[in-house]
């Protein structure tokens, strides 16, 4: 052994896995700025209503229809570039005049607390289906078993486009204007229901591989509760592919909320929404195509951070990584 590999060896005793997992992720620089644009993401949807007030412009107001001179006959902004100055930074949107930038801030705000929530409920059933069905076995396995395979047979795309609107029913009258809080509970809903089967089939492969261990078998032996040993002794050791899978699961969500206000199902006007700028965008890309490029680039930008943020993780967590 190499006197630089037992240097390394000799950092490394002592430490918790705690400690050597957050000590491999600070070394990785992808890691590291990844998390920081993600962080700077939540920040910029935290903040949103303090960045509309410093900026001095809402999501909400039809500038472009109050003040005069600012869009053309056909409704475009008369400056070049989508309206972008001084006064507007990202541009005004076309026929109502509304500013890009603070609904570009919203947007952001809307969709990751969609996808956040969905995430959360997410991974809280897929522990405690996932880790059920692994560590009791027998006919509580075979049936949620069965039952992530049922629901895995679902074609999820059409599924949130066909249900959605049924779901938004059972809370509203059809015949009623459904209000923005129904939607978002419905959306989160929807794509809870059918966004957890993947982490719990995960979740119960490592928990069948841990409870023959011998901490869970000497746990058992001690007279433990099945509900001690899931707490104490299965979920400490479940934890990194649980907080793996979150971080790919998070931006699917974000582009799948994204996607239902796309295609009209999902937020609708006046609530600022990813999803349903790209929509306005597809209308009118080609006389203002500087719409299309802010929501666009900063989608891109935030699910490729996220999926090198849960690769990071991934290698962080890997107990083989020195770093």
């Amino acid at each position: 052994m190499s006197s630089d590999t037992q240097v390394v060896h000799a950092e490394l005793v002592g430490r918790s896995p705690g400690q050597l997992m957050w000590r491999r992720f600070r070394r990785d620089r992808v890691g590291v700025i990844s998390a920081c644009i993600v962080l700077f993401f939540f920040a910029v949807g935290l903040f949103a209503p303090v960045i509309s007030w410093l900026y001095g412009k809402d999501p909400y107001t039809t500038y472009g229809l109050s003040e005069p001179g600012l869009l053309n006959e056909f409704g475009y902004p008369v400056k070049p570039n989508g309206g972008i100055d001084g006064e507007f930074w990202f541009g005004l949107e076309p026929f109502l005049g509304r500013d890009v930038f603070t609904q570009l801030v919203y947007g952001i705000r809307t969709s990751l607390l969609i996808a956040l929530a969905v995430t959360v409920l997410a991974v809280l059933t897929a522990i405690v289906l996932g880790i059920t069905a692994g560590y009791l076995g027998g006919r509580a396995d075979f049936l949620i078993s069965r039952f992530i395979d049922l629901l895995m047979a679902f074609p999820n795309q059409l599924f949130f486009v066909a249900f959605l609107p049924i779901v938004t029913t059972l809370f509203v009258d059809p015949r009623e204007e459904t209000p923005t809080y129904v939607r978002v509970v419905s959306i989160i809903v929807v794509l809870w229901v059918l966004g957890w089967m993947t982490l719990g089939r995960i979740l119960r492969g490592a928990t069948l591989a841990l409870r023959e261990r011998e901490f869970v078998e000497a746990a058992r032996v001690s007279g433990a509760s099945p509900w001690r040993i899931i707490r104490k002794e299965l979920l400490p050791n479940v934890v990194s592919p649980m907080l793996v899978q979150a971080t790919y699961m998070l931006p699917n969500f974000v582009t799948t909320a994204a996607a239902l206000s796309f295609l009209g199902v999902g937020m609708v006007e006046p609530t600022p929404d990813w999803g349903r700028m790209f929509a306005i965008g597809a209308e009118v890309y080609r006389a203002d195509l500087t719409y299309m490029i802010f929501p666009g680039v900063a989608m891109v930008v935030f699910v490729v951070a996220f999926n090198l943020l849960g690769d990071s993780v991934r290698d962080a967590f890997d107990p083989k990584t020195i770093r």
